[in-house]
């Protein structure tokens, strides 16, 4: 063997089909960062002034009576605060949602987050939805309906005298019962009609 140079072939030691699916699942793996890198300096300011002024972040109350103010009048309708607990970073607000309006909210959550945060202090750094129903707002009003006088009722029974169906003309009685009664809306002209038929 003087003069003769012997070449080494490197094989794998995997065969070829494992060495595809190697390759295939690097392909889609994402590695992480080793070190996720500094924070917004922001953050960092939220953080030391929480620490430094604990007493002046608003309260639950506080977002409650300001709460159409802050998200808008359609928002409001579908969702409350409930209550504010403490996170990761800052306090995680829990609202309670229509169960027909959460997609619409989760939707909208960020914006809401962004929109709470700026109203309290810039500390709330996550949205958790509950579904339930809530009672109306306080600001509405209860409707309040005024009993009929004898001429109206009387007048009433009078023009439901021609219907020849029993069930129909209670029905119908029954109505303009409700319809009479009912207080005028504020943009109503002052001097109704006596029968709106």
């Amino acid at each position: 063997m003087p003069g003769k140079v012997l070449r080494m072939v490197k094989r794998s030691s995997l065969d070829p089909l494992e060495e595809a699916r190697a390759r295939v699942k690097l392909r889609y793996a994402k590695a992480k960062p080793v070190h996720p890198g500094p924070g917004t300096l922001g953050k960092a300011a939220m953080r030391l002034t929480r620490k430094k002024l604990p007493n002046k972040a608003p309260t639950l109350s506080r977002l409650k009576v300001q709460w159409t103010e802050i998200v808008g009048e359609q928002l409001a309708r579908l969702c409350r605060p409930e209550k504010l607990t403490p996170a990761k970073g800052g306090r995680r607000l829990t609202l309670t949602v229509i169960p027909a309006a959460a997609g619409l909210v989760q939707h909208q959550s960020e914006i809401i987050r962004q929109r709470v945060s700026v109203a309290a202090g810039g500390d709330i750094t996550a949205i958790k939805l509950l579904q339930g129903h809530f009672g109306p707002t306080p600001s509405a009003k209860p409707n309040k309906q005024t009993s009929l006088t004898p001429e109206q009722r009387e007048a009433l029974l009078q023009s439901a005298q021609q219907i020849d169906d029993e069930k129909l003309r209670a029905a119908l009685v029954a109505l303009g019962e409700a319809v009479l009664s009912a207080e005028p809306e504020e943009d109503a002209p002052e001097n109704p009609p006596a029968l709106p038929f």
